[in-house]
């Protein structure tokens, strides 16, 4: 077959890999246009971007696929099918109209559960026990498409986002894989999705990072799980900043964000509900470190009856 890619963060490079080794032709990449990261803030291609350079395949990166020319563009390729993961820009009908067999998208998340952008963390978050990816047919709407092919995992109480993430990254592209070959076969038929049980995974950002302890202990270390390896979850003590990579559930109560204990076990500070016992932190100018190692060297920083987050 052949395929059109359309994808950008790493997540969509492993499907691009997959299809890379497939039989099918990869005729095209697209992405998303260069942006500027680091200290720098050179411009940086995205993997994706990367990966197809490194395979000769030739790079598309328009900044909207509604105008006409990037649209006839896409249509001088004839492709017969456009695999799209995490791309991150919409897709107008006429687009969807382009391939031949149409577009498939591969979503980090048991459709209908969490459509949108940040399926895997809202997962996590959400304490729910199991996800996966689903290959969907594509519409016009957001992940509203009829699902072709499912394969699930469990959540475990020590996943974080980012290991979720590097398993259904190994999930998808064997799905998608899978779906083509229905597809091409003609024995896929699409499932309609139940809108009443859908949820929508807005967006991360650093301010939903920060630890409110009025909250349950229970939903604040599922945050911590959920928003890490990014934004990571922070708040702050006697004016400094200080983020939290790891959590658990710790015993106590009294005034939410006050340090009822302070032992090598961790730092466990009260809550609107229960205790959390931070385990992992990382000091302005410091590297992420075991509280065990803070605490040698810095006892009287966190000594009980302080308050984080004030």
């Amino acid at each position: 077959m052949r395929i059109v890619f359309a994808g950008t963060p790493e997540f969509a490079a492993e499907h691009l890999k997959a299809l890379l080794a497939s039989p099918h032709q990869i005729i095209a990449v697209y992405t998303q246009p260069d942006r500027p990261a680091g200290r720098g803030q050179k411009l940086m291609p995205s993997p994706v971007k990367q990966l197809a350079v490194e395979h000769g395949i030739p790079v598309y990166q328009p900044a909207s696929l509604r105008n006409e020319e990037a649209q006839a563009e896409l249509a001088a390729l004839k492709p017969d099918l456009m695999v799209v993961v995490a791309y991150g820009l919409i897709l107008p009908q006429v687009v969807l109209d382009t391939p031949r067999l149409g577009c498939i998208n591969s979503h980090a998340s048991l459709l209908p559960r969490w459509r949108g952008a940040a399926p895997i963390q809202r997962a996590v978050q959400a304490g729910d026990l199991e996800s996966g990816v689903t290959v969907m047919q594509m519409e016009a709407g957001l992940d509203t498409g009829p699902m072709l092919l499912k394969v699930s995992t469990p959540i475990s109480t020590s996943d974080t986002g980012g290991s979720l993430h590097d398993r259904l990254a190994q999930l998808g592209p064997q799905a998608v894989l899978q779906a083509i070959d229905g597809l091409a076969a003609g024995t896929l038929k699409g499932e309609v999705q139940d809108d009443a049980l859908a949820n929508y995974a807005h967006k991360l950002n650093k301010e939903e990072a920060l630890l409110d302890f009025s909250r349950p202990a229970v939903e604040l270390e599922r945050l911590v799980r959920a928003f890490h390896p990014w934004p990571i979850c922070h708040t702050t003590l006697n004016d400094d900043a200080l983020k939290v990579h790891a959590a658990e559930i710790g015993q106590g109560k009294g005034e939410p964000g006050s340090i009822l204990a302070a032992d090598k076990s961790g730092l466990t500070v009260a809550c609107g509900e229960g205790a959390l016992r931070l385990t992992r932190l990382q000091l302005p100018g410091g590297k992420p470190l075991a509280f065990s190692d803070l605490y040698n060297s810095r006892r009287e920083q966190f000594a009980p009856g302080l308050v984080l987050g004030q």
